[in-house]
């Protein structure tokens, strides 16, 4: 073995020092990728997909191929534009972004569909029922010894809205009593009972609503000989409604956070007290959202009205006598009746149905708003 010098010994020594003590390259940290915002590269990206789309689509749907339609057309064109999205950003982006950018696209339109076919509805339902809303007879009077190819100077849905209202009140006052105490009997109490009437609520929610009308035509017109009515509807209309209060109502009150309930106990209160004073206050505005969903049940119901509460023509206040018309009935009657104006006066008792219902969903919740503390 050869023999290092001394002097070239401390040499190494003070190199390999140097190189130990000399500090290591910083290693750059993974930046996340910004999410929001738009660049003016994705700007470009989703013009130039949008406008590639649209041409491709109209090239292949009206001049190759041989299809027709508007919806097809733009099903299409939706199509034809996740791909050219996916495949111009797919250039400069990786993988990731482009699965990002098509998720975004699916969620972007999917409540813009359902946006789209609302206002639609809203918009036609408004226009053809137009030459009917602009005279104010329509909403005064009702049309008793009016034909259907009168103008619509003479006649109004009077009849029908006083009826609606009065059946669906009634309604209310009897489904939604029963359905927030059941919601209590099985978020509160619990058991096999509890267990046995959520089965039952949840067979309910699916019963068609022409077998809630039999029910009440068989069990009360025919069986106990009462005739039809304002009153017969109304019960009709609270079987419909109450599966739906009730579990709405079970569903809201499961949500209340079980501490309050114990802070409750801890006081000194009973179950009976811990349910009114504690529990009920706090679901009130899911309780609301409940009652909403009920009425909307209710209130577009039109078969069950057919077999309970018979069609008229006049004014009647009085649900226990004579028949009492309603507003799903007479659009019902009004648009397969195949007279032009009888069918324009149908949509626009469609209109003030719709405005009804935006009315008492405002009221609804402006009462379930949470009260300021004192």
């Amino acid at each position: 073995m050869t023999a290092v010098p001394a002097g070239g010994l401390r040499a190494v020594e003070r190199r390999v020092d140097d190189v130990v003590e000399q500090p290591a390259a910083p290693v750059p940290a993974d930046l996340p990728r910004p999410v929001t915002g738009r660049t003016r590269e994705d700007t470009i990206t989703l013009i130039a997909a949008g406008v590639a789309s649209l041409a491709t689509t109209w090239l292949l749907y009206t001049q190759i191929l041989p299809v027709d339609g508007k919806i097809g057309f733009v099903v299409s064109w939706f199509a034809v534009f996740v791909l050219y999205y996916a495949g111009l950003t797919a250039l400069t982006r990786p993988w990731t972004v482009v699965a990002d950018r098509v998720a975004t696209c699916f969620v972007v339109a999917a409540p813009t569909l359902v946006g789209a076919a609302l206002l639609c509805t809203v918009v036609v339902t408004v226009a053809k029922g137009l030459p009917a809303l602009v005279h104010w007879n329509f909403y005064t009077t009702d049309m008793a010894g009016v034909r259907p190819s009168d103008p619509f100077t003479s006649g109004g849905i009077l009849h029908a809205i006083v009826g609606t209202l009065i059946e669906v009140a009634i309604a209310v006052a009897i489904a939604l009593p029963l359905g927030v105490t059941a919601a209590v009997y099985m978020s509160e109490v619990g058991g096999r009972g509890a267990r046995f009437v959520r089965t039952i609520i949840e067979a309910m929610t699916a019963l068609p609503s022409i077998v809630a009308g039999l029910f009440i035509y068989s069990a009360l017109i025919v069986g106990l000989g009462l005739p039809s009515s304002g009153l017969a509807a109304a019960l009709a209309l609270a079987v419909m409604g109450l599966p739906i209060m009730a579990r709405a109502s079970d569903v809201v009150l499961r949500v209340v956070p079980g501490g309050l309930r114990e802070a409750s106990y801890a006081l000194g209160a009973g179950r009976l007290q811990t349910v009114w004073k504690v529990v009920l206050p706090t679901a009130r505005p899911g309780l609301a959202t409940a009652l909403i969903l009920g009425i909307a049940r209710m209130v577009g119901e039109t078969s069950p009205l057919i077999l309970t509460s018979g069609a008229s023509t006049f004014l009647n206040t009085d649900p226990t006598t004579n028949p009492m018309n309603s507003l799903p009935l007479f659009i019902y009657n009004a648009v397969a009746s195949g007279q032009p104006a009888f069918e324009q006066r149908g949509y626009a008792a469609a209109t003030v149905l719709l405005l009804i219902v935006l009315i008492l969903f405002v009221f609804a919740r402006l009462v379930a708003r949470r009260r300021p503390v004192r």
